[in-house]
């Protein structure tokens, strides 16, 4: 789950950490009260979404009197921002930051994520902040800065002062660098983090440090102890589908392509997902049913999948186990009865009771119609699914 900027900042707020003055609005009037409230004549709006890049898509403006901040703040609020990472449909902007502006000296990375690699939590941190950090790893490598936290010992000073040095951070600063990443570790710990970044943090002209951007990922598996996190959750970032399938305990993320995917377990979606790519075609979605799923809950998946207008072919691929093929057979016959399918649907099982689901689809295409398509080779199948949904 993530964050919006305002909320991760107060977070930050509560934990001691300075953050720069701003007002959250949700219309265009109440810039006016925002902007008497921080004083100045110049103010950054903000548009605030679950997505990066906000900045080169025309998210983020610096507004140097008021006329010119309302009528920003009229163009940016209810309108759709699209970023490089929420392309092509983007997501909606219904609250405005408003923040003083600050004179920046410099600008730095500085972020917290899980390792997996490493199998522990890393810090990450560069002196070329305010950039991509992806591009600067492949650009300008030797700017990258990590340091890997001992989970029995936690952050220590000296790692603070590693990353504060190579950031070239003189006197005071280095203190305040150390003290702010070391609260920063305990926020990541306390909240079930995923990720914790900050980009830019920046130095200012007088030699404070600030965080001018933040964002906050939680890990979803602890949101159930992270109940005040949860309530503050903003639903309308979230693709309609996912949330959706969220109620049914399915595991659906949405993408760009014209193939729906029905798999159960996450590494066998992965791999069902890289066939396609590799029979070039797109997957449209990643959705685990998970090992226990019931005849309801796969027609209940199988109607989020279709609610997708760019879904032409829909490939199911489950191995039975705990889940018997047969339940995934007539859970796939009742949900294209019922939602009246007329897309191709390839379908390959294998596992416990494959031979009855088998025969349980067939019979249903002979008697009904349906347009199912066996197959039982998975890599068969993932060429099937891209033909079809080519010709549809």
């Amino acid at each position: 789950m993530n964050l919006h900027e305002y909320q991760a900042k107060s977070v930050l707020r509560d934990y001691g950490i300075p953050i720069p003055r701003g007002v959250v609005v949700a219309s265009a009037e109440g810039c006016s009260s925002a902007a008497g409230e921080l004083g100045g004549t110049a103010w950054v709006a903000k548009a605030q979404i679950h997505a990066g890049g906000r900045g080169k898509s025309g998210g983020v403006k610096l507004v140097r009197s008021l006329d010119e901040l309302c009528t920003v703040s009229g163009q940016l609020l209810g309108s759709r921002l699209t970023t490089y990472q929420n392309a092509p449909d983007g997501q909606p902007v219904n609250e405005l930051l408003i923040e003083e502006t600050l004179p920046i000296a410099r600008e730095l990375y500085l972020s917290i994520t899980v390792d997996r690699a490493a199998e522990r939590i890393g810090f990450v941190a560069s002196s070329a902040g305010g950039m991509e950090i992806e591009e600067v790893a492949r650009s300008q490598p030797e700017k990258i800065l990590k340091e890997w936290v001992n989970p029995t010992t936690g952050f220590m000073d000296y790692q603070g002062r590693n990353l504060a040095f190579g950031l070239d951070l003189v006197g005071d600063q280095v203190g305040a660098f150390v003290k702010m990443a070391k609260t920063l570790y305990r926020i990541f710990i306390d909240k079930d983090l995923a990720l914790l970044e900050i980009n830019p943090l920046i130095v200012t002209t007088d030699g404070c440090l600030l965080p001018l951007d933040c964002k906050m990922g939680v890990d979803d598996n602890a949101l159930y102890r992270q109940k005040g996190l949860a309530d503050i959750a903003d639903q309308t970032q979230v693709d309609p589908k996912e949330a959706e399938a969220l109620g049914y305990n399915l595991n659906y993320i949405a993408l760009n392509g014209n193939i729906g995917c029905m798999v159960n377990g996450a590494g066998l979606a992965m791999a069902t997902m890289d066939l396609i790519k590799l029979s070039g075609g797109m997957p449209a979605n990643f959705l685990d049913v998970g090992g226990g799923a019931s005849a309801q809950t796969v027609a209940q998946a199988f109607k989020i999948i279709l609610s997708d207008p760019n879904v032409k072919a829909v490939l199911i691929n489950i191995f039975g186990g705990i889940m018997r093929c047969d339940v995934i057979a007539q859970g796939v016959i009742d949900a294209v009865k019922e939602v009246g399918v007329t897309i191709p649907v390839v379908v390959r099982l294998e596992g416990t009771n494959v031979e009855l689901g088998r025969k349980m689809l067939a019979d249903a295409v002979t008697t009904s119609g349906l347009p199912i398509q066996a197959s039982d080779d998975l890599d068969q199948a993932a060429r099937l699914a891209v033909k079809a949904a080519e010709a549809n």
